[in-house]
């Protein structure tokens, strides 16, 4: 069945300058036009409004989207990835979080703007949507599903860079928009926790068939309690975080459950499982070409095609059919010695260096090459495109921004790994592996997300939440009360009163 909301797209509102859009739909996709002369007639219905809800998710696929994704990004800065690529200077971003010499001018300016563009589009939708003609409930929803979105967006360009305005309005050409200053981080916390508790009455309990990839009040609860965790607020993320989980190893109130099988999370067609809190859409069907790649328009998942091993040979048919790629986020042989003897080692980690040394397959080693390969996205021949665009652009896998296991080791993290839940929580993330229960405690539920979580873009983030960034991360440059947080990129500093952050 198609999937109709996650095909449509919305040309861009930006955040400084508000272009006016006029769509048309055809075959279930948008036809994007620019009108300058036409905005304010926007936003009039509810189909209208609609189409810049669903312009509005589009920026979800920053994480796994284009070169400058969330997951490799971040991944590279942790400990258990190199940014790999072919040589230390491909691409200088990505090298830089890596190494730890990232700087003003080598941080891409995207991961700056592309969350500001998502939190403008919230924004207009939720400004505008009070006034279009358009049944209650689905304006409730529509306004819902923009908090949660604009919340999201917040905690990442928190995460990131900490030090950020706090926007609510919209813009446009005559507002002076280069004298917005920077707010205090309890700001930017205490507007995401009143855009979700404002927003989960209004969302659905669960969606099904082409309103999947949608937002529920399940992955609303579970976002407010990753950011309540954040804030140390641990009694309280406990209990927004119960409300998602139920049960351990059961179905909970909104219909999750941990899946039987760990290696079937990582089946490209195998979408929107029981595990999914929330599930980011990616598709072949959008024909994503070379001239505007990573430019919020194409919406195949660029991970694949990053971390599959440069020059892959096939020798014999016991061998993965894996497609050549371009070998970014090497895992660290840290990694690499962390998880043996794991069930979940051959699901994370391809052994480049066994199959070689077996005849098996053979490739061309990476920069920092290791010999390991991240294997939870690694595309295969069969996944190939058959439609028009890039082959290398076009892959359909889906990223799960939230799934349940995270949400379970979440929650045992906030109840400081201690008392029988915590001790349930953790025993049903490693019994669905086979793995026998072990006493839980705080250095067992992070040693346990490590393990089943790898690649999916949470380990640097857990590390500065634990303050341990600065002894994992001190043999690849990490300096303390730095690199806790990103430079703003000097392109979108210049000519604002926003002042970089300390240390760059």
């Amino acid at each position: 069945m198609k999937n109709k909301f996650l095909k449509i797209s919305l040309a861009s509102l930006f955040i400084l300058t508000v272009p006016t859009i006029v769509t048309s739909c055809n075959d279930s996709n948008l036809e994007e036009k620019e009108n300058k002369g036409a905005f304010a007639n926007f936003f009039r219905n509810e189909q209208e409004c609609f189409f810049a809800l669903v312009g509005t998710y589009d920026v979800l696929r920053k994480n796994a989207g284009g070169f400058e994704n969330m997951v490799t990004f971040f991944n590279a800065a942790s400990d258990d990835f190199y940014a790999g690529g072919g040589s230390a200077t491909d691409g200088a971003g990505i090298q830089g979080v890596s190494n730890w010499q990232i700087n003003q001018t080598t941080m891409p300016a995207s991961y700056w703007r592309d969350y500001w563009q998502g939190v403008a589009r919230a924004n207009e939708l939720i400004a505008r949507a009070p006034e279009a003609q358009m049944n209650d409930n689905t304006r409730n929803r529509f306004i819902a599903e923009a908090k949660t979105l604009r919340a999201i967006y917040y905690f990442d360009l928190l995460r990131m860079f900490k030090n950020i305005p706090l926007i609510l309005k919209t813009y446009t050409v005559n507002d002076d928009f280069y004298n917005v200053p920077q707010v205090a981080p309890s700001e930017i916390y205490a507007q995401i926790e009143k855009d979700l508790n404002e927003a989960i009455p209004n969302l659905p309990m669960m969606v099904n068939g082409e309103q999947r990839g949608r937002l529920t009040q399940g992955a609303a609860r579970a976002m407010l309690g990753k950011v309540l965790l954040y804030q140390n607020k641990k009694a309280e993320a406990a209990a927004q975080l119960a409300q998602v989980n139920g049960t351990p190893g059961s179905t909970s109130q909104y219909g999750y459950r941990l899946v039987s099988d760990y290696n079937s999370l990582w089946v490209t067609d195998n979408k929107f499982t029981t595990e999914a809190v929330f599930e980011i859409t990616h598709t072949n069907k959008a024909n994503s070409d070379w001239s505007f790649w990573g430019q919020g328009q194409d919406e195949g998942n660029s991970i694949c095609i990053m971390t599959a091993p440069r020059s892959y040979v096939r020798k014999t048919q016991d061998a993965p059919d894996v497609v050549g790629g371009w070998a970014f986020n090497v895992v660290t042989t840290d990694l690499a010695n962390f998880m043996q003897n794991d069930p979940r080692f051959d699901a994370t980690i391809l052994n480049m260096g066994l199959l070689k040394q077996q005849n098996k397959a053979d490739y061309s080693p990476a920069y920092m090459d290791t010999g390991y390969f991240f294997n939870k996205f690694m595309p295969t021949q069969d996944e190939k495109t058959t439609l028009p665009g890039a082959t290398e652009l076009n892959y359909r896998q889906n990223y799960i921004l939230i799934r349940l296991a995270d949400t379970y080791l979440m929650e045992a993290e906030a109840l400081n790994g201690t008392g029988a839940r915590a001790q349930a929580l953790l025993d049903a993330v490693r019994a669905r592996v086979g793995l026998a229960s072990i006493p839980v405690s705080m250095q067992a539920v992070k040693d346990e997300r490590r393990r089943e979580l790898a690649g999916e873009g949470h380990r640097f983030f857990d590390l500065v939440r634990w303050g341990e960034a600065a002894t994992k991360l001190a043999s690849k440059g990490f300096v303390a009360n730095k690199n806790e947080i990103m430079p703003i990129p000097l392109t979108e500093l210049t000519g604002t009163i926003l002042k970089q952050n300390p240390g760059y």
